[in-house]
């Protein structure tokens, strides 16, 4: 099984451009085309927040347009630029999101392994939080089946990644998703957006991934306490290979670097 992990689209209103110069709608488009030529194909797309740039109708109407392009399906989670309701107005189709509720929660079984999205955004704030209500719905869904390999994903990483002044803005209260987690062995991996960078980080029992963004990259300064910093890489995202019962993970760089050739 392959799942194409993107995040942090930041897409804007048709023909506009983030900070007026970053063409984050052309980022997305781009990696759509790539992840539609993977061979094999991917069986699903898995988006872990900040799908917009600031939880607009006409944002979430670019990127219902974008993601029309997709040829499998497409699961998403909000990030800390989203809008909860404007998301599931745009996305009423998307019958997995919840229809009522206060969180954007859900739980979806995808061939031999288990996504649970957990929703982590605090309205109005760049962190993230996970308060004692979504640990309770978390615990319920790990209790459910525990003979399926789980896979979490969440916007905001619980673990640093030594960008200090974005590790200010990851997920609170990591003491008591870790003693969650721990407690249930199925987890595979917490797959996670938010920091725009790709890094992997052993926790409770499991690993912590995050994807690079498919609109611009967080300046890699480690220990970097200052003004914040970021850098027009490449996008890119993660693929996720579920075979022979573990997870392989691999960075998908966007852009056409011509067909594979042999080595001599």
């Amino acid at each position: 099984m392959l799942i194409a992990q993107i995040s942090d689209t930041h897409v804007c209103a048709e023909g506009e451009r983030l900070y007026g110069r970053i063409d984050t709608n052309a980022g997305l488009a781009r990696a759509i085309e790539t992840v539609n030529r993977l061979k094999p194909r991917p069986d699903l797309v898995l988006m872990t927040g900040d799908l917009v740039e600031s939880g607009q109708a006409a944002q979430y109407a670019m990127l219902r347009k974008l993601l029309s392009r997709l040829e499998m399906p497409v699961f998403v989670l909000p990030g800390n630029h989203d809008s909860r309701a404007a998301l599931r107005a745009a996305l009423t189709d998307h019958a997995y999101l919840p229809g009522e509720g206060e969180f954007l929660h859900y739980r979806a079984e995808l061939g031999p392994l288990t996504l649970i999205a957990l929703d982590t955004q605090v309205p109005g704030a760049d962190g993230g939080n996970l308060c004692a209500k979504r640990l309770e719905w978390l615990e319920h869904q790990l209790t459910l089946n525990q003979d399926r390999p789980t896979l979490i994903a969440m916007h905001h990483p619980p673990v640093p990644i030594g960008v200090d002044w974005l590790d200010r803005s990851n997920c609170a209260n990591a003491e008591g998703l870790a003693a969650v987690v721990a407690r249930h062995l199925q987890v595979e991996r917490i797959l996670c957006g938010h920091v725009h960078r790709a890094a992997q980080i052993r926790f409770a029992g499991t690993v912590v991934a995050t994807s690079p963004s498919t609109a611009y990259q967080v300046a890699l300064e480690l220990g970097h306490d200052g003004e914040a910093h970021l850098i027009e890489e490449p996008p890119a995202f993660l693929l996720h290979r579920w075979h022979g019962g573990a997870l392989t993970s691999h960075v998908v760089p966007v852009g056409d670097f011509g067909a594979p050739q042999p080595y001599g």
